[in-house]
């Protein structure tokens, strides 16, 4: 009876199962309105007793800062910063320990006050306005003039208050904003702060709805896409007018009549021969869309970017995006960008999304809450398909404080918050409600699941929900896996092909995989694959086989998503490293950020990263070696020596001597993928491979030789010019190479940084996962040979030069600008 009913709800969900077939925006909306984005003449005290929100509150003592702002960052890292004894029940723990770096070891508990004085001379009786958060690290109270306007529970939601009634006309107000982060609220560092854009947007009492909006397109009609408008508006009597310009600004869609719809104006517009958005051309259009009143008075504008793409999930068959068949090689991202902390910076972000296009990622997972604009925005431009999720916790805890506190009251506002603010990207092509939450197990969790999925196709009918699921026997057992729109697994790759046989969609998703940990530059021998293995330097190997007791190496996940079609990809954990969660060393001080990263926490790629750049990166060559080949005091010992290459087969050469030829071969995952000589002995000198085409003729070649003493310092950057905006930055990647110029990749010596001209030092990172060393300060020691140096842009253009120093090493300096 059990075996029939499943059979049918097979055949019921396919026959219905989501055809998605849509036109999305990009979301940003450049209004006719005014906005004015808090950045500066913030003041911000972490040592207030009482309340600070009167408005004859003396502040003048307080330290000035921009927004955004991340007030933990700076440090010390302390091991008795938010110390948990716990049991990790996602990593399958029973009995509570200490864990000291769970969420970074950085000084993020706490209540903190921000306030701003401002004028709005562009607010006149009869206008509106409303005061725009898009994330305030934890539990923000808002008082404007001393009066509370506000409140809001989730640190990661975007949210507004309408602050017309309470706004004084042609004089200062004062904004004040209290965050408390709880200990025991979070399994990674979260971040303090105001770590996203403030804002307040200034309208007409007649306008376009705050983020009520949505761009779909029901269908192509020959060679035409039609583009459906529909868009909440304030006020009686009114009517649209829009223009849909191309990446040329040249219009090639009008439509002025305008109909009601659901309470919504509504048009539908046609694009003849329309360019597809896809992360291989990320072509973008702009909707201009004006709000008129009956007397032909202009009331509000949005110039809203859109894609036109066409995404289908089939049982058996998988993903297309553009009616072709397509994998998602995606990765997690934590919202942290290493020594920037939770402070959101559009450069940070470019540059970790510029690594990733290197590497063939074509999606991106926001684990495990709500993106930002920005990482939305720059998917849209530069091509990345995206998953947007929502929770890490419905309402049963993974953490004393966690999310469950506000899921009972906020749950339907932050998603649809979430949904509205986000729905019109065009690179996201699904959501997720939540991520290995507890309430996987029971009928309520299945009741919690539907309802969360039901708000979410409430709120957009075009693209399908998931679930990050690592119990997956529970959820074939409940019917939780079953209802989902999309069932995610997390790791469990030896459940795949029960859970497909199981579940009706007729797909799986790897919604979280491999988990493989490893330190850039380090190698642990003997070479064995292993799990949750530790040495006493609190480091992993980056040979590329450890992983954790849950998890795998990436050579597992490869072999299903190329050999079922009913695997329609994977998000692997994680794209860089993260602050916090320093598993295996959860319970090993000084350890405070991830091993986990295919590129470490300063954007500097881990061997791990070539692995995945010659599976996924089909066109550009990719042959690489490793480890490195300075082991004084191995000579004579077996050192292994892998490629990761995109060809097939090689010849490795040890000063000059053949070890033989490897070929790809299907014996084991890691053969499959990888090319291994197992036998090598370490002698000092040169390491050779030469890679051979599918003709068996020599196609590359690469080497890396044995370095002598450090004795020159590299410097080299991602962008010798920026923008003078005050906000943008220049990584700058520090190594050192000994007299022969070759890299020195054992080297440890402290550096100093000094920048001159129209910049300033930002901070720098080596991506050692133990370093208690400051960011911010103007000295730090290299890592496996590196680090790198963010270089800060001010609001006057220029020269600049960064120079960097150590003992007894020749300088380095490089000369970079910036332009208005």
């Amino acid at each position: 009876m059990v075996k029939k009913r499943k059979q049918k709800m097979k055949l019921i969900f396919r026959s219905i199962f989501f055809l998605f077939i849509l036109i999305f925006s990009s979301g940003k909306i450049m209004s006719q309105s005014t906005t004015v984005i808090l950045k500066d003449n913030w003041r911000f005290s972490k040592a207030v007793k009482g309340d600070a929100f009167a408005v004859d509150y003396d502040a003048s003592k307080w330290e000035k800062v921009s927004v955004p702002h991340d007030w933990a960052i700076y440090g010390p890292f302390d091991k008795e910063w938010d110390k948990q004894v716990s049991a990790i029940e996602q990593n399958g723990e029973k009995i509570p320990t200490e864990k000291t770096g769970r969420t970074g070891s950085l000084p993020h508990i706490g209540t903190g006050w921000y306030r701003n004085t401002f004028s709005l001379p562009e607010f006149k009786k009869g206008k509106k306005a409303l005061l725009i958060f898009e994330g305030a690290m934890s539990e923000p109270q808002v008082f404007l003039n001393g009066k509370k306007i506000g409140e809001w529970g989730y640190g990661y939601s975007y949210f507004y208050i309408d602050i017309t009634k309470d706004f004084k006309e042609g004089s200062k107000n004062v904004l004040a904003v209290k965050l408390t982060n709880l200990p025991f609220s979070s399994r990674w560092y979260p971040g303090a702060g105001l770590y996203r854009n403030v804002s307040i947007v200034v309208k007409e009492e007649d306008n376009f709805v705050q983020w009520g909006t949505f761009i779909t397109t029901p269908e192509m009609k020959g060679d035409d896409a039609v583009v459906d408008i529909k868009a909440e508006v304030n006020g009686n009597n009114l009517s649209m007018v829009t223009e849909i310009k191309d990446a040329n600004n040249a219009v090639v869609a009008t439509q002025k009549g305008t109909e009601k719809k659901d309470g919504k104006l509504h048009q539908t517009l046609s694009v003849a021969k329309p360019h597809l958005w896809s992360p291989e051309t990320p072509y973008l259009y702009t909707a201009v869309t004006k709000l008129y009143a009956a007397d032909g008075t202009l009331k509000d504008e949005q110039n809203i970017k859109f894609g036109i793409r066409f995404i289908k999930y089939e049982a058996n068959k998988g993903f297309s995006l553009n009616g072709k068949i397509t994998k998602f090689k995606g990765v997690c991202l934590h919202h942290d960008l290493g020594p920037l902390g939770a402070a959101i910076n559009k450069a940070a972000l470019r540059r970790q999304l510029t690594i990733l296009k290197d590497m063939g990622c074509n999606a991106i997972r926001s684990s495990h809450n709500m993106p930002s604009f920005e990482q939305l925005e720059l998917a849209d431009e530069m091509g990345f398909m995206f998953l947007a999720e929502s929770f890490d916790e419905w309402a049963k805890p993974k953490v004393e404080n966690g999310y469950h506190r506000f899921f009972e009251e906020y749950a339907e506002k932050d998603i649809v918050s979430l949904v509205r603010a986000t729905r019109n990207h065009p690179c996201i092509v699904m959501w997720s409600s939540g991520n290995e939450v507890p309430d996987q197990w029971g009928a309520e969790g299945v009741k919690r699941a539907k309802w969360l999925q039901d708000i979410f196709h409430r709120e957009d009918p075009t693209r399908p929900v998931t679930v990050g699921m690592d119990q997956v026997k529970a959820t074939m057992e409940s019917g939780f896996g079953a209802l989902l729109d999309i069932p995610g697994l997390n790791y469990r790759v030896h459940l795949y092909e029960e859970a497909y046989k199981t579940f009706p969609q007729g797909f799986i998703l790897g919604s979280e995989t491999a988990s493989t940990v490893s330190s850039r530059g380090i190698y642990k021998f003997p070479v064995v694959q292993a799990k949750n293995k530790q040495y006493d330097d609190f480091q992993s190997s980056s040979y590329d086989l450890e992983a954790c007791s849950w998890s795998n190496v990436p050579d597992e996940d490869f072999v299903l998503q190329d050999d079922k079609p009913w695997v329609i990809g994977e998000f692997v954990w994680t794209g860089f490293d993260y602050l916090g969660e320093p598993t295996p060393y959860d319970e090993k001080w000084p350890s405070r950020s991830s091993y986990f990263g295919i590129s470490d926490l300063a954007g500097l790629p881990k061997d791990r990263f070539y692995l995945y750049r010659s599976r996924w990166n089909t066109k550009d060559e990719t042959l690489h070696i490793l480890p490195h080949w300075n082991w004084k005091g191995r000579e004579g010992e077996v050192t292994p020596v892998f490629v990761y290459t995109n060809y097939d087969s090689a010849e490795l050469f040890v000063n000059g001597k053949s070890m033989g030829i490897q070929k790809k071969n299907n014996s084991t995952p890691q053969n499959r993928y990888r090319l291994m000589w197992n036998d090598v002995k370490y002698e000092p000198g040169t390491v050779k491979v030469v890679a051979f085409d599918s003709n068996g003729k020599i196609a590359a070649e690469s080497e890396i030789k044995t370095a002598g003493d450090p004795y020159k310092i590299v410097l080299n950057a991602d962008r010798e010019t920026i923008k003078a905006d005050g906000e943008d930055i220049s990584f700058v990647t520090v190594s050192v190479v000994d007299k022969n110029g070759i890299p020195c990749p054992t080297a440890i010596n402290e550096l100093q940084f000094k920048v001159t001209g129209a910049a300033t030092y930002r901070a720098a990172c080596n991506g050692d996962a133990t370093s208690l060393e400051i960011f911010h300060e103007n000295k730090m020691k290299l890592f496996s040979g590196k680090l790198v140096v963010l270089v800060k842009a001010v609001k006057n253009p220029g020269a600049i030069q960064l120079e960097v120093t150590g003992k007894g090493l020749q300088k380095g300096k490089i000369n970079l600008k910036s332009e208005l």
